[in-house]
């Protein structure tokens, strides 16, 4: 294993084997040419001192001496157990001074520091793209070259990313990770850690513009785009921008119908995962979301989030063409397809087009004749949910109401609403 190179000379000396090389081009980019140096026989790395190659070396080795008394799980380095072993004891003794997050690890600090500063010292040779640690350039490099170094000792498939093959080994482990709140289960240790903010209420991640607050950086990432407008995914069907790559691969399924998630309760399919969560509360009745003003309850945060502004009037979203203010920002997206007269939406079977995805929905229902909004009193059905809604006021008047005259009674019931 020991390998020194002496950079004045040209001989790489090793117990290993001896042989002549350009030590100058093994040694160009250190900066102390009289120094001693030791390089890895195998991946030809090379390390200043003789007891980091040793650390080095038992990567290739798979050499773990040392292992947690807790979870037995091994490790290469005695520092490494010592950062391990906080995540049993919760011990983070390393604090940010500018959001007061706690870290178990001074790294981890530093990596964190960057999100603040928004420092990327790392840039990719090939397409620019800069990084804030050096293991995730090393790691997107892969992407280039295509080389995937890490191989599943099991299955023996190969990944590009140490991360991503953790991640893929807890398949054959059945290695997971437990809220200790809601006893949710997650596949990665940082899925649980975001996950759990949802409990402390914790967002340390802050817009500069706003000053709207994430539990993730990833989310911010993503609503900083409302601010620069910028949409870096496109679709190849009909050319829609999206600022986030997930709403490309959901508004794709509007191209393809595809809706992979199902109710096992009604049937009822769904391209979301979300939505799915959402419809399902709908047969356990259970609405989670309470108003802190009048203490209604919503099955959906979006729901909650809306009727709030009926509260507080607000209407945070502007038409910049006429001004128009509303209180959703789907309702803005649907009103500014009347100044472009733009109509996304076409019907397959007579090829008429809408601006609204609900609208063509309840077209299509002309052409199936189906009717699924059903009255709870009388049994009749409806395509239209605002039927229905009408509808229901007859039986409303009539518990009301008492009709002195049978021939008024008549009448009541021959109502346009009705005999439709």
């Amino acid at each position: 294993m020991e390998m020194y190179i002496k950079t004045n000379e040209t001989h790489l000396i090793s117990d290993l084997c001896v042989e002549t090389v350009d030590t100058e081009k093994n040694v160009e980019n250190l900066s102390d040419k009289n120094k001693k140096y030791f390089i890895c026989d195998v991946c030809g790395k090379v390390f200043s001192q003789r007891g980091k190659l040793a650390r080095h070396y038992q990567i290739h080795t798979n050499e773990k001496p040392f292992s947690c008394d807790v979870c037995g799980k091994g490790f290469s380095r005695k520092d490494d157990l010592n950062v391990h072993y906080r995540t049993h004891t919760y011990e983070k003794p390393y604090s940010c001074d500018i959001c007061h997050k706690d870290f178990s690890h001074k790294f981890s600090l530093n990596v964190h520091l960057r999100s603040h500063t928004n420092e990327k010292p790392y840039t990719c040779d090939v397409c620019g793209k800069t990084f804030s640690q050096k293991s995730d350039l090393n790691e997107h490099f892969w992407t280039h070259t295509d080389e995937k170094p890490f191989s599943c000792d099991v299955c023996h498939k190969d990944f590009s990313c140490k991360s991503n093959l953790n991640v893929h080994y807890r398949i054959h482990t059945n290695e997971n990770f437990s809220c200790n709140v809601c006893h949710k289960i997650f596949s990665q240790k940082c899925q649980l850690n975001v996950h759990f903010r949802s409990h402390t209420n914790e967002r340390p991640y802050s817009c500069d513009v706003c000053h709207k607050d994430f539990s993730h950086k990833g989310s911010l990432n993503v609503h900083f785009r409302s601010h620069t407008n910028e949409k870096p995914y496109s679709c190849d069907i009909c050319h829609k921008d999206f600022s986030h790559k997930f709403s490309l691969n959901v508004h794709l399924r509007s191209h393809t119908n595809e809706k992979p998630y199902t109710c096992d309760v009604c049937g009822k399919t769904f391209s979301q995962k979300s939505d799915l969560n959402k419809h399902f509360r709908t047969h356990t009745n259970e609405k989670t979301f309470s108003c802190d003003v009048c203490n209604k309850n919503f099955y959906r945060k979006s729901n909650l989030n809306y009727h709030f502004r009926t509260h507080t009037n607000g209407k945070p979203f502007s038409c910049d063409v006429c001004h128009k203010d509303f209180s959703r920002k789907s309702n803005l997206n649907m009103h500014f397809r009347t100044h472009k007269d733009e109509k996304p939406f076409s019907c397959d079977v007579c090829l008429k087009d809408f601006s609204q995805k609900s609208h063509l929905n309840r077209h299509i229902r002309t052409h199936t004749n189906e009717k699924p909004f059903s009255c709870d009193v009388c049994g009749k059905n409806y395509s239209r949910k605002d039927s229905l809604k009408k509808h229901n006021r007859i039986h409303t008047v009539v518990r009301s109401k008492e009709f002195s005259c049978k021939i008024y009674l008549k009448g009541h019931y021959r109502t346009p609403e009705n005999e439709k």
